[in-house]
């Protein structure tokens, strides 16, 4: 990912996009990120409850440590095009979505996510049987949802305009043809309609009779 990409980063939050490493992702052409972020450090709070208290049997020092490398090694980035997840720590698993394919975006918070300004968005697909993709505890999940909102109304503005014009020129068209039609019917029934009233009759008695002689 080139410098120039890192610094399209919204300046606006610096506590979501500071110091994160976006070193995985690959930009298309003219795609720009518009907002990335680790979970918000507030998520480790209910690790840090639940392992302090066991580190001293040691059994909390893996919950710690896990629930910090899981915080450390997880991206979520919202471009122009799509939105990305990545997470690993040893690997690397990066999972991306385009906003074509978004059918459906929600969000949730949990009491304490509420109290510490932290929730979840998930994100739905055409075709799907459930949730396709979550951001897990990201900081502010409600301005998140709207975002991705306006990117596809974005997007999707375009194609409605679009298949409004197909629709008004198909309209169009048939209007076309059906006085076409109408037309040609009408031309037609004029030819019966202008003849003559007496035109099947016999010739006028004003022309002379072959079979008559003069008295």
């Amino acid at each position: 990912m080139s410098s120039d990409a890192k610094q399209r980063v919204p300046e606006e939050e610096p506590e979501s996009t500071a110091d994160i490493d976006l070193s995985w992702l690959t930009l298309d052409d003219g795609e720009e990120v518009l907002w990335a972020s680790t979970p918000h450090k507030s998520s480790l709070v209910p690790a840090l409850v639940v392992g302090i208290p066991l580190s001293f049997v040691l059994i909390g020092i893996p919950i710690v440590i896990s629930a910090y490398l899981t915080y450390t090694n997880t991206n979520y980035v919202v471009t122009t095009r799509g939105l990305y997840r990545k997470r690993g720590i040893l690997s690397r698993d990066v999972k991306q979505i385009g906003f074509e394919k978004v059918q459906n975006i929600s969000y949730g918070q949990t009491a304490v996510g509420a109290q510490l300004g932290y929730g979840t968005v998930e994100i739905s697909t055409a075709g799907s049987s459930g949730v396709e993709l979550r951001f897990r505890n990201i900081p502010t999940p409600a301005e998140i949802q709207e975002l991705i909102s306006r990117e596809i109304e974005r997007r999707e503005a375009p194609r409605r305009d679009e298949d409004e014009t197909d629709a008004d020129a198909v309209l169009e068209e048939i209007l076309t043809e059906l006085q076409a039609i109408r037309q040609a019917l009408d031309g037609a029934a004029e030819p019966a309609d202008s003849l003559p009233a007496d035109s099947t009759e016999n010739p006028s008695t004003d022309s002379a009779d072959p079979t008559s002689t003069d008295q």
